[in-house]
């Protein structure tokens, strides 16, 4: 008998019930927005910036709209805006480019190697490009930070994170975003934690902690914060630093408190499924797992695989296979964007020279959520069907 998935690859667990009790307390008492607090009131935001800054071990930290937003600020803070150039990984997804783009800059990718991180070597080559690089944790890959960030010193290239999808993990025991000057994150609905949307920004750096501050539309209200700077690091920023209102309210604040909290126990769960479905995929012919470095502490709520140097229609013949028994799978090499699967060359607002080697990865990418609503089971099955689905197309060929 022939097996068929029937789970969701995009349904996530419940909020938990501290989560919705808090939520449903703001809701009560009406007092959604960040800064409308009663006399001796710590709003639910302020919480959850503190709560997120000792556990990453940053300074500071602040809480906003979504993980694009949370670039886009960074980016502005740190001096980024119109005509300047940015370097950023070929190998991302769309809010990348985006956040770079919002603030008048123009992208200059770099490329992706086959473990599915940017190219430290083309990033050596680019280094006198620009003056910043908004580096992408894509899918979880951490690439070697220890390099990266020696190519960028000694460039005096400022470095800012992207972990949308790295929420949890780390390099060298070094939370991811800590290696940078800034670290930003997502907590949307598809992210480590849910709000449906939401963003985070890290810094040590107090100069930067006020302009985000005051960027996410503070007002004078800073001193409200419980993870930001002391009210002197605002002196001179609040008068010249525009108000590009992003703020957190207190409603999603309350919903992402004990998700942050339960984190670590939520990733050691992912990455026992992840594990669970490289062991089923692991000496398929024709599929390359991507290997990962004793260094890197990852989160294994995706997973990707290539199939390197395959011709395009067996890629569509595996992903329709696998689709038919219930496995939903996703191309990062269709020369269309489709979904989230956009890449460097569909993003014409930040046109890129050719990058032949990277275009080949690229093509060769699968990419898999791996959601806490599967069991082990579920992964096992999953991993049988690619395995069995991919083995067909390969003998074909």
């Amino acid at each position: 008998m022939t097996e068929i998935f029937t789970g969701s690859f995009t349904q996530q667990e419940p909020i938990p019930e501290a989560g919705i009790d808090a939520a449903l307390e703001v809701m009560r008492h009406g007092r959604l927005h960040r800064y409308n607090t009663i006399p001796g009131e710590v709003s639910q935001a302020a919480h959850l910036e503190q709560e997120f800054a000792a556990q990453t071990g940053a300074r500071y930290a602040l809480a906003v709209a979504s993980g694009g937003y949370a670039m886009a600020t960074a980016l502005r803070a740190v001096g980024v805006g119109p005509g300047d150039r940015v370097l950023s990984n070929a190998f991302t997804l769309a809010p990348v480019p985006g956040a770079i783009a919002s603030v008048g800059a123009t992208p200059v990718f770099v490329g992706v190697t086959e473990a599915l991180t940017i190219d430290l070597d083309d990033l050596a080559a680019k280094a006198d490009r620009a003056r910043v690089l908004l580096l992408s944790h894509m899918r979880g890959h951490i690439c070697d930070m220890d390099r990266l960030m020696e190519i960028c010193t000694a460039a005096g290239i400022t470095v800012i994170e992207d972990c949308a999808h790295t929420m949890g993990a780390a390099w060298g025991g070094v939370p991811s975003g800590r290696h940078g000057v800034i670290g930003c994150y997502s907590m949307q609905t598809y992210k480590h934690v849910n709000s449906g949307e939401g963003g985070f920004l890290i810094t040590d750096d107090a100069d930067l902690a006020a302009r985000a501050i005051m960027l996410s539309g503070s007002y004078m209200l800073y001193e409200r914060h419980l993870a930001a700077p002391p009210p002197e690091a605002f002196e001179t920023v609040k008068y010249v630093t525009p108000n590009i209102s992003g703020r957190m309210d207190n409603l999603r604040a309350a919903l992402l408190r004990p998700q942050i909290a339960d984190l670590p126990q939520q990733v050691a769960r992912w990455n026992a499924r992840y594990r669970e479905i490289e062991a089923g995929l692991r000496d398929t012919p024709g599929l390359r797992l991507i290997d990962r470095p004793e260094a890197e502490q990852f989160v294994g709520s995706s997973i990707q695989f290539l199939l390197l140097d395959w011709s395009e229609a067996a890629i569509a013949d595996v992903l329709a296979r696998c689709a038919a028994r219930g496995v939903e799978l996703k191309w990062f090499g269709g020369a269309e964007p489709v979904a989230f699967t956009s890449r460097y060359d569909s993003w014409r607002y930040a046109p890129s020279e050719p990058m032949p080697a990277s275009d080949r990865v690229l093509r060769g990418i699968i990419d898999m959520r791996v959601p806490l609503t599967f069991s082990l089971e579920d992964c096992a099955l999953i991993a049988r069907i690619i395995r069995a689905e991919v083995g067909a197309v390969w003998q074909a060929l």
